[in-house]
């Protein structure tokens, strides 16, 4: 402690060196016990002057609201009964530093005395006047200023109580343990203004602050409550110097614009401050772009928006909940020159209220411009002049009745009989501040007045909107912070817009448009669009939809993707249904002429049986065509793998015994006489029968070890346009078991091609293999075709009818081949030239 103790005695003895500041040093009102005052009197002066011009309401209102409160307490007989409170109050000048020397004079009398100050020249102990009696300190204004002095007042156990202090870091009992408050810390002021750029929809904001421990720690707890909140991000945070610059204030405003979507803007400034920011909005033509959100420094004050009431438009302010003092107001009104003498700045304020000049009084700081009147003395407050009481005069009233009942519960405490007794002479500081945290009563206002552990008071805002467009304004109440936010936002006016400005970092995405966060910085974003079959299924993700669904329109969810079934009126099915029933109208037709015409000679050179067999082939053939146009299910796929690829075999493999009997006959004669084996008509009928028979064999195993089944595809029907996209009803055949129905006909078909080739050069007149050899020629032409038609086929939902249409086409045409060659020329001579299909007469012998 003496460590500590020297160096302020030190200091004091530089200060008693130092010139005597031009304002009065305080003032004294004698009591059995001392409280010590700290006001801002004066604004801060410039440079090298500590005091500037007289402070008419933060100054003198306050200051009279704690000589109101003394003159409470000492004519109660209840309370400090037999004791007399004085006063000893000092003017801050609004600079911490100098309030510091100011404090000092608190504890003079605790300090051990300078070197050379022990005794007098003749060696005699100097004759000092008793000690003051200082048992506590009411204030300071400003956080910066109570810091300072709460670290001197704290090394001597003096307790103290402001009542506008609001830093966050006061709250520290660890630092700062014999310091209370009557009005909340800025920390639930903080959560109090979070709740509010909340309640407005407001995720983005920016953060103004005034160099010093009211402002930075003002706004490093708005920042820390909303990160607890969540959903508040700060855009950027500027700090005003404590001597600002020429241009400084327009700088603020510019870079306010480089994040010009953050148009709520967190103001912890002092009164000049938010004036200086506020004009330099007006300045930049942006009076009414900024929604300014002030913390209690601005409260309900007309000072920083007067003359200003378009850029200040729908500012949003907070201020502690208070209530006026009746009793104050007929106080203050009644104060004059002549009844009130204790106050040593009043005729500063009294010329500067009446805007007049007192003789014998000194110049101004800031003289006014032209010519002042004189003060009569017969001015009255309120009559001739505006008055409207102070926002923190109830504050002041609170902290002294808070002290005064303090030190009345200690000294019920220590003195029983009342008075003055040893115990308290003085009181023991650490015993008072237990007092202090103890009180809890009504206020001067009515509202409750009690202390936490760490000497705050529990957090009560009233909410205020100034709404000032049509260049008159005024505050209006709109609501209150208690234990939780109640905005009456209705209430809320915004100049010709009657909508809440937005304060954001990024617009809302649209319909089906993800949040791609912007990394570091979550309350930004980027919209992307959920593309393709992708659909909404959070704020910031995209979910495919499953493979049966497909996305809405706006990609917000997945719907149902429509089913398409081939229908019997579609192009792709009328085209083969009516080529396949010409087909087979035509074979029926050549399969009637064979059965009446049975035994003629055509009909019997053809082979009846192998042709009969290749009608009901080429029947067959024409038949698969209704089965691939009918509606998929079990029965009509398990029909489809059976009969696809039989009408062909049939037909091939009797095509391919007729040219191989052909060839084998022919090819025998040229060795010998003997017929070869196996050219009978049953053998012709077995080797058909055989040949085709795989086919029927192979297809039935696949039934067997595979049973059919119709599903919907809808990856066949996927398009890069969902909207496009189709389900596709269909048989469970992909392309490769399509083409191993086919597998077999299609070897019998390249099979017959080869004998037909080899056969070519047997005699026209004698046998069909020219016919077989030209049917065999253009079928695999039209086969070669079908390929590129069918595999190349665009990928899309109407694919698979393509391909059916391609398939079935093709089939047809291959069986209208042999039944335009082999079979067109029989019937033209059956029915147009009968003569022609008469046996032959064997030739009479010629004579001998």
């Amino acid at each position: 402690m003496l460590q500590l103790l020297l160096p302020l005695s030190t200091l004091w003895g530089h200060i008693l060196a130092a010139p005597a500041p031009t304002q009065p040093h305080g003032i004294r009102l004698e009591g059995d016990l001392t409280l010590g005052g700290l006001f801002p009197v004066h604004a801060k002066g410039p440079a090298g002057v500590p005091c500037g011009p007289i402070k008419k309401e933060k100054g003198i209102h306050r200051l009279e609201a704690m000589l109101y409160a003394l003159d409470r307490v000492n004519g109660d007989p209840t309370v400090l009964p037999n004791l007399t409170l004085g006063a000893r109050i000092l003017d801050t000048c609004s600079r911490d530093t100098y309030a510091l020397e100011q404090a000092l004079g608190f504890v003079r009398s605790l300090l051990p005395p300078a070197e050379g100050e022990g005794q007098c020249a003749d060696g005699s102990p100097p004759r000092r006047p008793p000690p003051e009696r200082l048992v506590g300190v009411i204030g300071a204004s400003a956080s910066s200023v109570s810091i300072m002095v709460a670290n001197v007042l704290r090394l001597f156990n003096i307790p103290q109580i402001s009542y506008a202090s609001t830093a966050p870091e006061l709250s520290d009992p660890a630092r700062y343990g014999f310091f209370s408050r009557v009005v909340p810390p800025d920390s639930e002021q903080a959560e109090a203004m979070v709740a509010v750029a909340r309640a407005l929809g407001w995720s983005y904001v920016a953060t103004v602050a005034s160099e010093g421990s009211y402002g930075e720690s003002g706004v490093e707890a708005f920042v820390q409550s909303s990160r607890e909140a969540g959903g508040l991000c700060i855009a950027q945070s500027i700090k005003i110097p404590r001597e600002p610059r020429p241009g400084e204030f327009d700088k603020v405003i510019g870079r306010l614009m480089e994040t010009s979507t953050a148009r709520g803007v967190v103001l912890f400034a002092n009164e000049d401050d938010i004036r200086r920011v506020l004009e330099a909005a007006a300045r930049a033509n942006l009076s009414g772009h900024f929604s300014w959100v002030g913390s209690d420094s601005w409260g309900a004050k007309l000072g920083p928006v007067q003359g200003l009431e378009p850029a200040a438009d729908g500012a949003i302010t907070i201020l502690p909940k208070r209530a006026s003092v009746p009793g104050f107001d007929e106080y203050f009104t009644s104060r004059s020159l002549e009844n009130n003498r204790r106050n040593l700045w009043f005729h500063e304020f009294w010329e500067e209220d009446f805007n007049c000049h007192l003789p014998h009084s000194e110049p101004q700081s800031e003289p006014h411009t032209g010519p002042v009147r004189k003060c009569t003395g017969r001015e009255r407050i309120g009559r001739d002049s505006p008055y409207e009481q102070e926002g923190k005069v109830q504050f002041v009233i609170d902290a002294v009745l808070a002290m005064a009942r303090a030190l009345h519960s200690l000294a019920a405490e220590l003195c029983p009989g009342g008075g003055l007794c040893p115990h308290m002479d003085p009181p023991d500081g650490r015993r008072l501040l237990q007092h202090i945290r103890g009180v809890n009563f009504s206020g001067s206002a009515g509202t409750p007045v009690s202390f936490n552990e760490n000497g705050d008071a529990p957090g009560r805002y009233d909410i205020f909107q100034f709404q000032g467009a049509n260049g008159s304004g005024s505050y209006r109440a709109v609501g209150q912070w208690v234990q939780g936010l109640h905005l009456q936002v209705d209430a809320m006016t915004w100049g010709s817009n009657r909508s809440v400005p937005p304060s954001v970092c990024s617009l809302p995405c649209g319909p089906g448009e993800k949040k791609t966060p912007v990394k570091g910085v979550p309350c930004c974003w980027h919209c992307e669009l959920c593309s393709g079959y992708r659909f909404l299924a959070e704020p910031q993700s995209c979910q495919a939809c499953p493979p049966h669904l497909r996305p809405t329109t706006n990609h917000t969810s997945c719907r149902p993707t429509p089913v398409l079934r081939l229908q019997w009126g579609d192009p792709c099915a009328a085209v083969p249904l009516a080529l396949a029933t010409l087909g087979l109208m035509a074979t029926a037709f050549v399969l009637l002429t064979f059965i009446k015409h049975h035994e003629t000679p055509i009909v019997k050179a053809s082979g009846r049986e192998l042709s009969y067999v290749l009608l009901v082939g080429i029947a067959l053939v024409y038949a698969i065509t209704f089965l691939m146009v009918a509606e998929p299910g079990v029965g009509v796929c398990a029909m489809r793998r059976l009969f696809l690829g039989l009408g062909m075999s049939l037909s091939y493999a009797a095509l391919l015994t007729k040219t191989n009997r052909i060839y084998r006959i022919f090819e025998q004669g040229k060795r010998s006489v003997t017929p070869p084996r196996f050219i009978s008509p049953t053998s012709q009928l077995v080797i058909t029968f055989a040949l085709s028979g795989m086919q029927l064999v192979g297809a039935a195993m696949w039934l067997l070890l595979r049973p059919p089944h119709a599903l919907v595809d809808y990856e066949m029907g996927r398009t890069p346009d969902p909207e496009d996209a189709r389900g596709v009803l269909r048989c469970d055949m992909a392309e490769g078991a399509t083409l191993a129905c086919l597998a077999h006909a299609l070897l019998l078909m390249l099979t017959t091609t080869v004998y037909a080739v080899k056969a070519r050069g047997v005699p026209e007149t004698f046998n069909e293999a020219k016919p077989i050899g030209f049917a065999m020629y253009t079928t695999c032409v039209v086969w070669l075709a079908f390929g590129p038609i069918f595999f190349g086929a665009a990928r899309s939902a109407e694919r698979v009818h393509v391909q059916t249409a391609t398939l079935t086409v093709s089939m047809s045409l291959s069986a209208s081949v042999p039944l335009g060659l082999l079979y067109a020329p029989k019937v033209y001579v059956i029915l147009l030239h009968p003569e022609r299909n008469q046996p032959r007469r064997p030739r009479a012998d010629p004579p001998p």
